[in-house]
């Protein structure tokens, strides 16, 4: 049964917080108190209950939301691990203060894991927005400046080559097959050793990539090649009955292999076609190339930075109110321009803090006379985004007034914030797997570092 707070405290955990709450951080205290909001609470448990509808009223008694909410926002406050989430909670007076575990047992990994997931990108959207609005009551942001900037956050990848990613391929299918080989034994196509298969593909993929030259790939695309036709065979066996489990457990188990061995075979076709067109059609720039069989929707961005010119993940927006609050923040699945997301970026502003921005900062790749103009239409009384090309005399004094270099100058804290991002809340590879995966790392960073700036802010105003 899924509660939203618990019920009763354990004996003696009115005295630990007390003693306690002299070791917080300043900015914790404050956090703390933003957390307890109902709305808040009560987004968690939703999310919590859709699992299972029933389990509002029955079952045994599970974690909190309000616990389940305070552990993931702690994860990704350190950025930590949830192995050492675990470790540092059940070890830690404080941290179990301010997750209200308490005297109770520290939840595992694996089930903090499962809550991760249960939440959604949905969910997670929800208490973001509730957090802004909790910032704008408190009149830690107010809506009247606002600045926006676009990172990329890398997938959890290795740099992709053609060898390696048909290697992968490889060990992938004959992985499925061989646990297909294991529960339905001599039905069907034979298995050889699974094990000196692998060894011997592998061996021989590295023994090709050492010399370049066509014959050595169309070698190693023949070997892959063969892989594939076998878990085509499989799968087909599969489907047919002809190999099959009389154990109920162990058929599912089957069926899941098959849908396994169905997902990742096109994927290693695909990369067979795209190493066909760059080795022997000298086609470096094949339509939807994929990067990696494992998270097939990663892009290849190029944003000019001189120490990684070429990123692999996933293009994000962060937009900023006043205090470094992040009112908004989005992941594309497709890269966008930055000059087709300053209108979008203002609708949102009005309707997150139901006022039109004075200021609006962005840097030269945000600029447009379009956008501009738009945005003076909406009441934005100052368009603080330069026009790097402009040869208009008139646009350059523009540019030097004072109220326009302030602009700019407060803008360069965007760039300053998604450092942060990266380096304090891991925004730099994103650990969860595919698009869903992406938006729940994002958003809790995004969280994670709006209680740590709202805290700080609060804190500072006591002073």
């Amino acid at each position: 049964m899924i509660e939203a707070r618990r019920q009763q405290l354990h004996f003696g955990e009115g005295l630990i917080a007390e003693e306690v709450t002299d070791l917080r951080e300043d900015w914790m205290t404050h956090a703390d108190q933003v957390l307890e909001d109902e709305q808040l609470v009560a987004a968690v448990y939703e999310a919590l209950a859709k699992r299972s509808p029933k389990s509002r009223t029955r079952g045994r008694r599970g974690t909190p939301a309000e616990v389940v909410m305070r552990l993931l926002l702690l994860k990704h406050i350190r950025n930590w691990s949830y192995e050492v989430l675990e470790r540092e909670v059940r070890a830690n007076l404080v941290y179990r203060d301010f997750t209200r575990v308490g005297a109770a047992k520290a939840p595992d990994a694996k089930t903090m894991g499962r809550w991760g997931l249960a939440l959604g990108p949905e969910g997670i959207e929800k208490i973001h927005e509730r957090v802004v609005e909790i910032a704008q009551e408190k009149q830690v942001v107010k809506g009247r400046k606002m600045r926006l900037d676009t990172t990329v956050v890398e997938t959890n990848i290795h740099y992709p080559t053609d060898s390696n990613l048909l290697g992968d391929g490889v060990r992938v299918l004959i992985r499925a097959m061989k646990r297909i080989g294991e529960i339905v034994g001599q039905q069907g196509a034979k298995l050889r050793d699974r094990s000196r298969s692998v060894k011997f593909r592998i061996l021989e993929i590295g023994r090709v990539v050492r010399t370049k030259g066509g014959p050595n790939y169309e070698k190693l695309l023949s070997i892959v090649g063969r892989v594939v036709g076998q878990a085509r065979r499989f799968s087909g066996e599969i489907a047919q009955g002809v190999k099959r489990s009389a154990d109920v457990m162990q058929q599912a188990a089957l069926e899941g292999l098959r849908k396994e061995l169905d997902i990742f075979v096109p994927r290693v076709q695909q990369v067979m076609r795209q190493a066909k067109q760059r080795i022997f059609g000298g086609n470096t720039h094949v339509a939807g190339k994929l990067v990696s069989i494992f998270e097939p929707t990663t892009e290849i961005i190029r944003k000019g930075k001189a120490s990684k010119p070429t990123e692999f993940g996933k293009m994000v927006k962060i937009q900023e109110g006043e205090n470094q609050i992040i009112t908004d923040y989005d992941v594309y699945e497709k890269r966008p321009s930055d000059s087709e997301l300053v209108i979008p970026a203002i609708d949102v502003h009005e309707k997150t803090l139901g006022c039109t921005p004075y200021l609006v900062a962005g840097d030269a790749a945000f600029y447009s006379a379009k956008n501009e103009a738009a945005a003076h239409e909406r009441g934005v009384k100052r368009v603080c985004i330069p026009n790097r090309s402009t040869k208009s005399a008139e646009r350059k004094r523009e540019q030097k007034k004072r109220w326009f270099k302030q602009g700019q100058k407060w803008r360069t804290g965007c760039e300053g914030r998604i450092s942060i991002l990266k380096r304090r809340h891991g925004l730099r590879r994103c650990i969860y797997r595919g698009d869903a995966g992406m938006k729940r790392w994002v958003g809790l960073g995004v969280i994670a570092d709006n209680l740590h700036h709202i805290g700080a802010a609060l804190a500072e105003r006591k002073k």
